[in-house]
């Protein structure tokens, strides 16, 4: 069903022509925050649907997550009528939103000046690889291809020794949150001018610029004042130190931290030459090396207390499996179980709070083509003028 009126984007209608996770992630928490979001499959459905366990065929772990609370509509977007369907989406809608490649989505004939001609007033958002302003804006990408082309393997090279992509998602994710701040805020400027407008979002662009926030550094001076790379999240040592039975991460960062660790602990290694963040900074490696000497000393919990009462930041080491029995997250209230047709699935909530228009888990993920029914006869048209697709 279409939002029950809760969240911030109650009211918004979103039509998702997203696939894999950059786009479907934007477009779930929109869906989280109140919006009806219609998400459009081709017969054969999402790929995501098939990359990961799940309850029922079609039905992934990962496709289950990012595509919460959806309406799937499953249409032939080269059939006349599936072409006509999704027009009468366009007029009705506030947000369209695809992954395909621009000449694909142009071929199918849903270019912005396709969809701004319906619709003039609709944000449309394009989730590309690459921007379409450089050369590389007609390759294919997927995450592991922009975590090398951003520079994440380099980093991680000097970091770990050997060249790897980082255990996440890392590209689509960044570049999902991006598409959803960037509609966002198309949205924003139609609510004050009435002006709708087209969105681009490159992954590589975003991650390009995420990358540099700290590794620009000396390199975006004139002339250069260093290198392209932040030094202590590349320095060897910077790894979470192993005590006496086990390991604990954390960082004794600033001035008033470093003085108190000191302090208490007094390690025969102290020097003026550390007192400093500068100083500290300038020898960053070393005093990771020196501070992971000291650590080995005393157990975990002993650490943990320490720190607690120094008030520096610290942590044991978790995983993601963890997280479903963190005793934060569950006091908090974070995870939501949903009923679904497959049984009940455990979500991770909405990491957000709102005084008065707060989001919430919006529902099970849908199987593939089941509110095409519902959807088209919202639009006044029958399944057979749409021909639809897949389940009902």
């Amino acid at each position: 069903m279409p939002s029950d009126g809760a969240g911030p984007l109650a009211g918004v209608r979103v039509v998702d022509l997203t696939a894999m996770v950059m786009g479907p992630y934007c477009t779930q928490i929109m869906a989280d925050m109140g919006a009806d979001v219609i998400k459009i499959e081709p017969p054969r459905g999402d790929d995501t649907r098939y990359v990961s366990v799940g309850p029922a065929p079609g039905m992934s772990g990962v496709f289950v997550n990012v595509n919460r609370g959806k309406r799937a509509v499953s249409i032939d977007l080269r059939s006349a009528p599936g072409k006509t369907a999704l027009r009468a989406l366009i007029e009705q809608a506030d947000v369209f939103i695809h992954s395909m490649r621009s000449k694909a989505i142009a071929r199918l004939g849903f270019s912005y000046g396709d969809v701004a001609a319906i619709n003039p007033t609709i944000v449309y958002t394009n989730c590309y690889g690459y921007g379409r302003r450089g050369p590389n804006r007609d390759l294919p990408a997927y995450d592991d291809t922009i975590q090398a082309a951003c520079g994440l393997p380099f980093v991680q090279e000097q970091l770990t020794g050997e060249a790897n992509y980082v255990g996440t998602i890392l590209a689509d994710k960044v570049a999902g949150l991006t598409a959803l701040y960037a509609t966002m805020m198309a949205l924003f400027h139609r609510e004050r001018s009435g002006e709708g407008q087209e969105v681009e979002i490159g992954m590589f662009e975003t991650m390009a610029a995420f990358m540099l926030v700290e590794h620009a550094n000396g390199a975006m001076f004139d002339p250069p004042l260093g290198p392209a790379v932040y030094p202590r999240t590349v320095a060897p040592n910077r790894r979470p130190y192993r005590t006496s039975d086990g390991y604990v991460s954390a960082l004794i960062y600033n001035d008033k931290h470093w003085a108190a660790f000191v302090n208490a602990v007094r390690p025969p290694w102290a020097s003026d030459v550390y007192a400093t963040l500068a100083g500290r900074a300038q020898r960053i490696d070393t005093v990771y090396a020196l501070v992971a000497e000291t650590i080995a000393q005393r157990t975990t919990a002993e650490w943990l207390e320490l720190f607690g009462e120094l008030e520096i930041p610290a942590s044991a080491l978790s995983s993601p499996a963890a997280l479903f029995d963190d005793s934060h997250l569950n006091a908090a209230g974070f995870f939501e179980t949903v009923a679904t047709p497959q049984g009940p699935v455990r979500f991770p909530g909405v990491p957000t709070w709102f005084s008065r228009t707060p989001g919430r888990v919006a529902g099970p993920a849908p199987a593939l083509g089941a509110h095409t029914e519902e959807v088209l006869e919202e639009l006044g048209l029958t399944s057979a003028e749409a021909e639809p697709a897949g389940p009902k």
